[in-house]
């Protein structure tokens, strides 16, 4: 849903001009530095990037989901570094507390996530808890009024920057699965709580990710999320619910750019007389990339529509992440292709998004999960009574 497009349509014009005169240019400069330049940080919160999702009365723009995907796509056409740094505030470091937050919560933390004071980050994995998110180990025992955590987390987007950690914990070591899970609300001057070193990955560099560790640290009983114990992990669901729609957009934004960038080096690059772009099998690729764009892109506004509309859509927001995510692979493909040996050169741009989208096909449930999901749910409502 589009609340007003007379005011949304201006505002995403000018986020694309953003994208392509201030990202676009720093891109190389993230990359070899491996951090995103304070300047940027800045300027990016200016704009209002951090709290897209955080509603309104707490300082955000309080997108629709329609609305945020949207957004999703324009900011995701440039360096995925540049998304990751704002992505935890409008995405999975706030929706937890935007979705069950308290009151008291809310207003405690929201406005310091919507204006980029503060970065969150969204502390669930575990080293013997990834795609079976039930299995997690960290422990929040009760203690008077402190609850008192431990435990590691591991592959943690913006662990080493972030000040604010949505946790999740079992607070009941007698119930296995999901009904013991709660979820905390962790500033990171907590006593008890460090990040480890920035891990090396294979891309996504200005991203930093890390391990967390929870050694004794305790928080007062107000820092559970809803005030409710074991409700953690329904809050983790509705979190990444909403998310795997998001990620799904922004898997939109690289596949567009490097189908623009492919382009472009075809048409003025020439062998055996003509423009590349000229031969029938690189427009086969050309053609290829397209149809998966459009197709993913069509999927998402429509799962977010339902989604504004109040629909179920957690087959769909699977079906989202596992199609979007593998088509931005396949388009990545074939724009190295088409780039020949440049492509695998680092001077021309293309192999970095290569390595960078990879990890979209991991993070917030890996495509066979979400094959899991898609699966069970047919199979649950061809079963159900009629």
């Amino acid at each position: 849903m589009i609340r007003d497009p007379e005011v949304f349509d201006p505002f995403l014009h000018a986020l694309q001009r953003f994208v392509r005169e201030r990202l676009v240019p720093r891109e190389a400069e993230v990359a070899e530095r491996d951090e995103v330049p304070g300047d940027i940080v800045d300027a990016m919160a200016a704009q209002g990037m951090f709290g897209y999702s955080i509603p309104e009365e707490y300082g955000g723009a309080g997108m629709t989901t329609e609305e945020l995907v949207q957004a999703a796509m324009m900011l995701s056409q440039c360096s995925v570094a540049f998304r990751a740094r704002v992505g935890t505030n409008t995405g999975i470091g706030s929706e937890a507390l935007v979705a069950d937050g308290t009151p008291t919560q809310k207003r405690r933390y929201l406005p310091l996530l919507a204006s980029g004071e503060v970065t969150g980050a969204f502390a669930l994995t575990e080293p013997e808890a990834g795609s079976d998110a039930t299995a997690l180990q960290t422990s929040a025992r009760r203690d008077s009024d402190h609850y008192v955590l431990n435990g590691t987390k591991c592959f943690i987007t913006n662990a080493p920057l972030a000040g604010l950690f949505t946790v999740m914990a079992r607070t009941d070591p007698d119930t296995p699965g999901a009904a013991g899970i709660s979820a905390f609300i962790v500033p990171r001057d907590t006593p008890g709580l460090t990040t480890g070193a920035p891990y090396r990955k294979m891309g996504q560099a200005g991203s930093p990710v890390s391990e967390v560790y929870f050694r004794d640290c305790r928080v007062p009983a107000d820092s559970l999320i809803g005030g409710e114990p074991g409700q953690g992990f329904r809050t983790a669901m509705k979190v990444l619910n909403k998310q795997r729609i998001h990620l799904a957009a922004l898997c939109i934004g690289p596949a567009i750019r490097m189908l623009d960038d492919a382009v472009r080096f075809v048409t003025g690059r020439r062998q055996f007389g003509q423009p590349l772009a000229d031969f029938q099998l690189v427009q086969g690729l050309i053609a290829d990339c397209q149809t998966d764009i459009h197709a993913a892109r069509a999927l998402i506004l429509e799962t977010a529509r339902q989604r504004d509309a109040g629909a179920d859509v957690t087959m769909e927001a699977s079906i989202c992440k596992y199609f979007a995510s593998e088509m931005c692979g396949r388009v990545a493909d074939r724009c190295v292709q088409m780039f020949g040996g440049y492509g695998y050169i680092a001077d021309y741009g293309i192999e970095r998004f290569y390595r960078d989208v990879r990890l979209f096909r991991l993070y917030e449930g890996t495509s066979q999960i979400q094959q899991l999901n898609i699966a069970r749910r047919t199979i649950a409502q061809a079963t159900a009574p009629r």
